[in-house]
């Protein structure tokens, strides 16, 4: 077993520090900054979050496999987070300045620039995510790893999300479109340190056994092929979530039917019919553990995204006071940092599938309770949350450390390990989850009337802000702890997975 060095934790974990700065940034600020400052309408910022989100389910996937064919003397995985950064950097900034155009090119504007965000953090981020599988085999150095990975990620996410209504403030002195630019000035040079800090600090130990019969140019051309097998579920669920018609409904009930459909042929299939890109989709479609988490991901994302992409309408208008809504982030980060750092303990004391389903049920009837909460009473909310919050962390510290056992369940299973393709999965559901998290958020208050640029719609849409705290979330947090009572590995199946691999490898060494 390859015990990591704590130097080594940590510099990992700034990664997830800088990543949050974008990644935390965007999700809680970004929807009231395109429907407040730089003017869109709710609905059509709503659409633009899902639109997006169907690129990523295209560039998730194509990174993997890029990823997983990289080879430098760096290695597969550290090179793209030094090269991406400076990228990253650029579009964070570029996504929170507002020009001086007509709705029209702003609209146009915010798609670029947006989309030009979400594909710089897939290249920094799928990478990023897939160095955890290849930094040692051992799955509870990687359950200690995902937790300080999270402590950072929770960190970052605090700086941006605790201080950026104030330094919004400071730097804008009233004006917010200028005060939103130079605070991400500042955030994007702190990121671009972090990153830099991960790439020196980090090392690539395990070495995954790659298909060499093929290049990467044919994977990808085989991979433009099975694009509509990615694309229209993702089309087909954006028209139903987002319109919520009968024709709507009927073309996502035909494409999944056509899709399991497509999916069972697939499998039936020898591997000596299939391309390099259906032997991938085969090996994940046939991966148990990979499909629920992939299921996971999705859902508590959304619980996750919903709550925080809500935080910032009702601090401002439920509560009254929009800048407390950074001392409540605050509170909140500091408890899932403490999460965060538990789950490696407490994952050892329950195992990871019943502290999965617990801290879901128990943050989702916190979360839920949120309901009843009165108007004014700051400290009942204060201590709701926090409650909800330490049980929320340990989900995503949970989910990428359960990716990396899915990795070695394939590569166990089937002879094959693709651990760039597993973790981008992993990333664009969670990218995905919370595109929809975002949409959802803005399409209940658009139902409710909400315009932002029109503050005689704010009373009307309060009680949408009360249930997008509250019962919304927790819907998704308890659908995802039925899904997790499904969950097949066991912490001896782990452990027997990684021995047994260990020995193969020893093996292919030694000959």
């Amino acid at each position: 077993m390859t015990k990591l060095p704590f130097y080594e934790k940590v510099g990992y974990a700034m990664g997830d520090a800088a990543a949050n700065l974008v990644w935390r940034g965007a999700l809680a600020y970004l929807a009231v900054f395109y429907t407040d400052t730089f003017g869109l309408t709710a609905a059509a910022a709503a659409m633009l979050f899902l639109v997006v989100r169907l690129s990523d389910g295209v560039t998730d996937i194509i990174m993997g496999m890029i990823a997983d064919r990289t080879n430098t003397r760096w290695g597969k995985f550290r090179p793209w987070i030094l090269w991406s950064t400076p990228l990253l950097a650029l579009f964070m900034v570029l996504s929170f300045t507002t020009p001086d155009l007509s709705y029209t090119a702003k609209l146009i504007y915010a798609y670029i620039t947006y989309i030009g965000l979400t594909l710089a953090y897939t290249l920094n981020n799928v990478p990023y995510s897939a160095l955890m599988g290849v930094m040692t085999p051992s799955d509870t150095e990687r359950t200690s790893l995902s937790g300080f990975r999270f402590a950072g990620a929770f960190a970052g996410g605090l700086l941006v999300m605790g201080f950026l209504p104030d330094l919004v403030a400071y730097f804008g002195d009233g004006n917010s479109a200028i005060g939103y630019q130079y605070t991400m000035y500042f955030f994007a040079s702190l990121l671009m340190i972090l990153m830099l800090i991960t790439f020196k600090s980090t090392k690539e130990r395990v070495t995954p056994t790659i298909d060499e019969s093929t290049n990467l140019k044919s994977e990808l051309l085989d991979l433009s092929k099975n694009l509509p097998f990615i694309i229209l579920p993702l089309l087909a669920m954006t028209l139903f979530f987002y319109y919520r018609e009968i024709y709507s409904g009927t073309f996502f009930v035909v494409v999944m039917g056509a899709m399991w459909f497509f999916i069972q042929r697939l499998i039936k299939n020898t591997s000596e019919d299939l391309s390099g890109t259906q032997r991938d989709m085969v090996d994940l479609l046939t991966n148990k553990p990979w499909l629920i988490l992939l299921g996971m991901g999705f859902l508590t994302m959304l619980f996750n995204g919903i709550k925080y992409g809500t935080v910032a309408y009702y601090f401002k208008y439920y509560v009254g006071d929009e800048l407390m809504a950074g001392q409540y982030f605050i509170g909140l980060l500091l408890v899932s940092i403490l999460g965060a750092l538990s789950t490696s303990y407490l994952s050892n004391k329950l195992g990871k599938r019943k502290l999965f389903i617990t801290s879901l049920i128990l943050s989702g009837l916190l979360t839920g309770a949120f309901y009843w909460v009165p108007q004014g009473n700051i400290t009942a909310i204060f201590i709701l949350g926090c409650s909800a919050e330490f049980f929320a962390a340990i989900m995503p510290t949970l989910f990428f450390t359960m990716l990396g056992d899915s990795a070695d369940y394939s590569e166990w299973k089937n002879g094959r390990r693709a651990t760039g393709l597993i973790y981008s999965a992993g990333t664009f559901v969670q990218k995905t989850g919370g595109g929809f998290a975002g949409a959802l958020v803005l399409v209940v208050l658009a139902g409710y009337g909400y315009d932002g640029m029109n503050k005689a719609t704010i009373e009307a849409s309060l009680p949408g802000m009360q249930l997008l705290m509250s019962w919304i979330p927790a819907g998704f947090a308890f659908a995802g702890a039925l899904l997790m009572i499904f969950y097949p590995l066991t912490s001896q199946d782990n452990q027997q997975i990684g021995d047994d691999l260990e020995k193969r490898r020893e093996a292919v060494a030694a000959s």
